[in-house]
């Protein structure tokens, strides 16, 4: 006897499990591993057995079936539960980041929704929305990942949608970001004279220094302390970092100190000669104005570069100091009246890094010192500063070369001219 095969209104064969509602949708219900039920919902029945396809390749690839009304936030919760072996601050940062900018609205996306253009139109809004900086966007990206990634772990998500999408953020926006540009030796050496004459901003005159001829990160600085310099060897231990972070909403900020996330960020780099001698005056001016260090962070203390209190130097301060030592520095050059002057233009800390960085690739040094001097852990990053760097200074070769060119053709023009001048009086004799 034939069995009798369930139908639709519009008389197709109804497969096992899938059922017509009375509201004319349509249903497909199934047991899981542990005989659990389960439903999906659709409105035809070719979007249902679409649906179907995605439960069937979930049950091959063992993922949960749990994950109907579960989101972003829910997946967040469980790594902020899980989350270990990270210092406290960054953590903080962590959570500060997530609960900031994603829990509000696209931490309530449910997982089984999400897709790689989801992501993506995230970080875009961001960007363009928000106004956001591709440093904040990364930092974002960094929780977000890890907690994405933790739904593929626990079987919840085939693969990670947020895979790449910072990469295709930054190159999409390629063309919006500005390139950090290092001083030109002009602009150097005005900065340092400025630095160097007396008066109100002669006391930045160590700190800058250090940060112009060691290529240090400013946390590296901030954090230096007497016994992480050795001016008999003539040599900087870099072995940690301050760091400024905030301790979550509505708990304020704090100093911290962090050892380096990799080996190349631990090392030790020559102390020049302008570097000694700015630690030195950096040492006379603290005892000249009765000022020591009070500071004491995670169990650091005897810090070098304090502000007059003896507190630590805050990244934000420094940059702080930097906008009126330009606005002052170029007002001092203007006054003078002179033809074409050089002046400063706008520029931060991490500016002070890459001109250092721009010099050695001036003078020739080898990317390879050049890698373990900046502690680059990856030499990608260090021959993406040196690619940038030689551009200008070859593009400057040329036009010296070109300089020369013009001054030998005219050179040669003088003698043409010279000897067709003189060619009646060879004619004479």
């Amino acid at each position: 006897m034939a069995i009798k095969r369930r139908k639709d209104d519009k008389k197709r064969v109804l497969k096992e499990g899938e059922y017509q509602r009375a509201n004319g949708t349509f249903e497909y219900k199934w047991r899981d591993k542990k005989g659990k039920r389960h439903s999906i919902y659709a409105k035809t029945l070719e979007e249902l057995r679409e649906k179907e396809i995605d439960v069937l390749r979930d049950a091959l690839d063992g993922i949960r079936t749990d994950k109907k009304d579960l989101t972003i936030n829910d997946l967040y919760n469980f790594w902020a539960q899980l989350k270990r072996g990270i210092k406290a601050n960054t953590f903080a940062n962590y959570k500060y980041m997530y609960t900031q900018f994603v829990q509000p609205d696209f931490g309530n996306s449910k997982i089984n929704e999400l897709k790689r253009t989801d992501i993506r139109a995230f970080y875009n809004n961001l960007a363009d929305e928000q106004h956001l900086k591709a440093a904040t966007i990364d930092n974002i990206h960094t929780v977000l990942h890890q907690v994405l990634e933790l739904g593929v772990e626990d079987d919840y998500l085939r693969y990670n949608p947020s895979d790449n999408a910072l990469k295709e953020l930054k190159k999409a926006h390629n063309n919006d970001s500005e390139k950090r540009k290092a001083l030109t030796v002009p602009e150097q050496e005005l900065f340092e004279t400025f630095l160097k004459r007396k008066g109100q901003y002669n006391k930045w005159y160590p700190i800058f220094t250090v940060m112009l001829w060691t290529g240090l990160r400013v946390g590296e600085i901030t954090g230096l302390r007497w016994c992480d310099i050795d001016m008999k060897d003539e040599t900087i231990s870099v072995n940690h970092t301050l760091v400024f972070y905030s301790k979550g909403k509505n708990q304020g900020c704090s100093f911290a100190v962090n050892t380096p996330k990799t080996e190349a960020g631990r090392r030790i780099i020559p102390m020049l000669p302008k570097v000694k001698e700015a630690f030195m005056l950096e040492k006379q001016y603290q005892e000249e104005c009765g000022i020591n260090c009070r500071a004491t962070v995670d169990g650091y203390t005897d810090f070098i570069f304090i502000n007059r209190f003896g507190d630590v130097q805050h990244q934000g301060t420094l940059n702080k100091a930097l906008r009126r030592i330009i606005r002052d520095c170029n007002y001092w050059v203007l006054d003078q009246n002179k033809k074409n002057p050089v002046t400063l233009p706008k520029f931060s800390n991490h500016s002070l890094r890459h001109t250092f960085t721009t010099r050695m690739c001036e003078a020739g040094v080898n990317i390879k010192a050049m890698q373990e001097i900046l502690g680059h852990a990856d030499a990608e990053t260090t021959m993406d500063i040196y690619a940038e760097a030689t551009k200008d200074l070859k593009r400057a070769e040329l036009i010296n070369f070109e300089d020369y060119f013009n001054k030998q053709k005219t050179a040669q023009s003088d003698i043409s001219n010279l000897t067709t001048n003189l060619r009646p009086i060879y004619d004479q004799l």
